[in-house]
């Protein structure tokens, strides 16, 4: 387990709880918490590159990890 994936997982558990009345969304487990967040950070990487399908699944990613 990757230590740093492993804080900013906490992190995400911590902001869950205390917005977890206003999510529709059920919690993330580890291993979808990692995988959402390699390709969330593999768009943000793209940048103004991002057609409308990345972009869209960007925006979706942000909200899910509750990046925004």
């Amino acid at each position: 387990m990757d230590p740093q994936a492993h804080r900013r997982f906490l992190d995400y558990r911590e902001r869950f709880g205390y917005f977890e009345k206003e999510l529709s969304a059920p919690m993330l487990s580890y291993g979808e918490f990692v995988t959402a967040e390699t390709e969330q950070r593999a768009l943000e990487a793209k940048g103004e590159a991002r057609d409308d399908e990345e972009e869209a699944r960007f925006v979706e990613l942000t909200k899910r990890l509750l990046l925004d």
